[in-house]
């Protein structure tokens, strides 16, 4: 829901997006690799699935309360920080959540593990909200 839009965007709505992830090293790693992919994966997946049959809200919409309150809704209610939950958001949040993990490590349900490069750079994030409109944030 978005609060601060003229249109049918201020009401529940969804859509199905995609997560792109274009991330940068100066040198490919000992598998010659920039990054193993299921790092990257592993490093947003839950954060990510956080999204998925939820309602995003600003936290400044007095609607959100009513959702918060309701004992079956809350868990899946994602309160944005004094902003709408924009395509345009929601890619700068994964950004900076994937920025921040960098120099991580991530076991896999099978046992194995993942690191992000200490070296590695996200240089952007783009969330894809239709077929033809999507937006990206990053350097």
């Amino acid at each position: 829901m978005l609060m601060k839009h003229p249109g049918r965007c201020k009401f529940p709505h969804g859509h199905s997006r995609r997560v792109e992830v274009v991330v940068a090293a100066e040198k490919l790693d000992e598998n010659d690799m920039v990054c193993d992919f299921k790092a990257l994966k592993l490093a947003v997946a839950d954060f990510v699935d956080r999204f998925d049959h939820s309602l995003a809200v600003n936290s400044k919409d007095m609607r959100a309360q009513g959702f918060m309150g309701t004992a079956n809704l809350a868990e899946r209610i994602i309160l944005v920080p004094d902003q709408d939950p924009t395509t345009e958001v929601m890619a700068q949040l994964i950004y900076e959540e994937l920025a921040g993990k960098i120099g991580q490590t991530f076991v896999s349900k099978d046992g194995n593990t993942y690191r992000l490069p200490a070296g590695l750079v996200v240089e952007r994030v783009r969330v894809t909200e239709t077929s033809s409109s999507w937006a990206e944030y990053g350097m």
